[in-house]
């Protein structure tokens, strides 16, 4: 499968909005994780961006189980475009996030920061499931084959509630037999309920794409679940995947042609 185009923001394309001739920093904010593989996930995302937009400062912050903070990525800066690395819009975004950034800007009362959309939904987010299916031995659009899309799960019902758009949405792009919502946590149907309802539907075979950009609880409980209950085969994470980064980037081009007036409201 090709990696998708450079992003429009990239220095090999033009697109959405060019960045100023000094491009402001980037800070992706990621939920965090106590589990070591998360991180190093994160990084080599972040090193597909700036190896993308070497003009471009990349640095990286947590919400929660790892350093730097927000503020602490922040630090030192007169501007910056701030970007969720968070799949849906919920809780960390809605309310988190805008709550670090009052609280660092009220420390740097000059800051100038643009606050950008999550990654999702988007596109090539889902040729980035497709590209995680078929590394995995999975032929993108099998019609013998129903692909549960599993994320985190949220208390929020709209995120919930975009995750099974974006099924359904995949469902009729592609040729699958089915593709159908799973949620790790907070919501049902649950993984392993919906790969054993599905095969006695009776479908041939059921495969696992998990919508979660890096390894770690969520992820290793997911594959066990799945797999307990017939499921194939169940793919990797998002991770450093191509189409990844090539969102990011989109998303840092909007959030720097919007008006900085609203972007940090």
């Amino acid at each position: 499968m090709r990696p998708p185009p450079v992003s429009p923001s990239s220095p090999r394309g033009g697109g959405t909005a060019a960045p100023p001739p000094t491009a402001p920093p980037l800070v992706a904010v990621a939920h965090g994780s106590r589990d070591p593989r998360a991180a190093a996930t994160v990084e080599s995302l972040l090193d597909l961006v700036r190896r993308a937009r070497p003009d471009v400062t990349v640095r990286t912050a947590y919400l929660d189980h790892a350093a730097p903070t927000l503020a602490m990525a922040l630090s030192g800066l007169s501007e910056a475009a701030v970007l969720p690395l968070l799949l849906t819009e919920a809780y960390h975004s809605r309310v988190d996030i805008p709550g670090a950034l009052a609280e660092a800007t009220a420390r740097i009362p000059l800051l100038r920061v643009r606050r950008g959309a999550t990654l999702g939904p988007h596109p090539l987010l889902v040729t980035a499931l497709e590209r995680r299916l078929a590394e995995a031995g999975v032929e993108p659009g099998d019609p013998g084959t129903a692909v549960v899309l599993v994320s985190a799960g949220s208390g929020d019902r709209r995120a919930n509630a975009t995750v099974a758009g974006i099924a359904r949405s995949w469902g009729r792009r592609r040729g699958w037999w089915s593709v159908t919502a799973a949620y790790a946590s907070a919501a049902a149907p649950t993984p392993g309920g919906e790969v054993r309802r599905l095969l006695r539907a009776g479908a041939p075979r059921v495969v696992v794409a998990p919508y979660l950009l890096a390894p770690g609880h969520f992820a290793d409980r997911i594959r066990a679940d799945a797999l307990a209950e017939g499921a194939a085969v169940v793919a990797e994470v998002l991770g450093a995947a191509p189409e990844v980064a090539a969102v990011l980037l989109e998303r840092y081009g909007d959030a720097l042609s919007a008006d900085i007036g609203a972007a940090t409201a």
